[in-house]
């Protein structure tokens, strides 16, 4: 299970990701919303750049320097599951979610040459409203698996004061 586990994570977060952006691509205006709870709005917005917005304003050669980092960064994730996604079920899955986030918003970037982000959350505080930035499934997934690593590195060892290093 734990030689396959990250792949199919992966392949979960990327069916996911593409299902609801084409769903929100097909259904919703470019610049409008849909509220749909108190605190939670569709959007329907484009995002050039990268985690909120840094870079948006650049020109094509940053553009492409964003491409060619974020395939760089697949790439290594890819390798990372290799060489640790067996260590545990956890750590697979979790480098699953990282690696399928990362190819979900890559595939945007080769199509559109933007991101496609659509979830707004936001919460009213007497006459001020607060929100975090939009996003998307794939950031989603990769933020739950880089919090699931950190988890698994903090948690305590399992090895008792005897048992040979592994390294």
């Amino acid at each position: 299970m734990r030689t396959w586990l990250p792949w199919l994570t992966a392949v979960v977060i990327v069916t996911a990701d593409r299902l609801t952006k084409i769903a929100v691509l097909d259904h919703l205006e470019h610049g409008t919303w849909m509220p749909i709870l108190p605190g939670i709005t569709l959007t329907h917005v484009h995002n050039p750049g990268i985690a909120f917005s840094l870079f948006a304003d650049g020109g094509p050669v940053t553009r492409a320097i964003l491409h060619l980092v974020i395939f760089t960064a697949v790439v290594v994730i890819a390798w990372m599951v290799v060489q640790h996604g067996r260590r545990s079920a956890f750590a697979g899955f979790a480098f699953g979610l990282i690696l399928g986030g990362a190819v979900g918003n890559l595939i945007d970037r080769v199509l559109y040459s933007w991101v496609l982000d659509f979830i707004h959350l936001w919460v009213r505080l007497g006459d001020r409203t607060l929100s975090w930035p939009d996003f998307n499934v794939a950031d989603s997934a990769i933020t739950l698996g880089a919090v699931l690593l950190v988890a698994i590195e903090l948690r305590p060892s399992q090895r008792t004061d005897n048992a040979p290093d592994s390294d």
